[in-house]
C-alpha cells in the first residue's frame, strides 16, 4: 500500500483524516495561495488544492497526496484567513445576521500511477444576528486568525451560528465523503 500524505498543517484536517481511520503523515505544501473573486469559488478552491497536492507530490511521487482548500464566500467576495485581529473583527461583523457559502475542495494525487481526483463541496452557514460585544469576545479568544473568514464552526464561533445547510465536515475543512470515494 502506498504512503498517504496530507499536504496541510491544518489541525482540523488532521483530526478528520484520523477519525476516518486513515494512516498518514503530514508534509506541508509551500504552494502560494491566491483567491480570485472573478471566478467561482469551486474552481479556485480546486485549483488551490491541486497546487498544494502537486507541490508535495513532486517530492514524493510514489505517495498518495491529499490537498485541500477552504474558501468562504459572502456576496461574491472570497474571504481568506484574516491578517490580524482588526481584519478578523471586520469579517465577523460582516457575517452577523447573514449567510455565507463554505467551499472546501479536495485533490488526491499520485504521480507514480497518474492518479488525479478532484472535487469540491459547498455548505451554507447561517449566522445569528449578534452584537459587537460577541465579536470582540470571540476575537479575543485567538481562535479567529488561522481560519478562513475568521471563524471555526467547531470551536468558538458555534454560539454565533444559527444553522447550516450541507455537511459539517466541509465547513471544518475536509469533505470526508469525497475523500472516502477517492481513496
Amino acid at each position: 500500500m502506498r504512503k498517504i500524505i496530507l499536504a496541510s498543517q491544518s489541525p482540523r484536517r488532521k483530526e478528520l483524516l484520523t477519525a476516518m481511520g486513515v494512516e498518514f503523515t503530514v508534509v506541508p505544501s509551500n504552494f502560494d495561495e491566491q483567491l480570485d473573486d472573478s471566478r467561482p469559488p469551486e474552481v479556485v478552491a480546486i485549483e488551490l488544492a491541486v497546487g498544494k497536492a502537486t507541490d508535495v507530490a513532486d517530492k514524493f511521487p510514489e505517495a498518495i497526496v491529499i490537498g485541500s482548500d477552504t474558501i468562504v464566500t459572502i456576496n461574491g467576495r472570497q474571504l481568506e484567513k484574516p491578517r490580524d485581529t482588526a481584519e478578523a473583527y471586520d469579517m465577523l461583523e460582516l457575517l452577523s445576521g447573514t449567510h455565507n457559502e463554505v467551499t472546501t475542495s479536495l485533490a488526491v494525487i499520485c504521480k507514480a500511477d497518474g492518479t488525479l481526483h478532484t472535487g469540491a463541496d459547498t455548505t451554507r452557514v447561517y449566522f445569528k444576528p449578534y452584537d459587537q460585544q460577541a465579536v470582540k469576545a470571540y476575537v479575543e479568544t485567538g481562535d479567529t486568525l488561522d481560519k478562513a473568514a475568521a471563524y471555526g464552526i467547531q470551536s468558538g464561533a458555534a454560539p454565533l451560528i444559527d444553522h447550516i445547510q450541507g455537511r459539517y465536515d466541509t465547513v471544518i475543512g475536509l469533505p470526508t465523503h469525497l475523500l472516502s470515494d477517492f481513496l
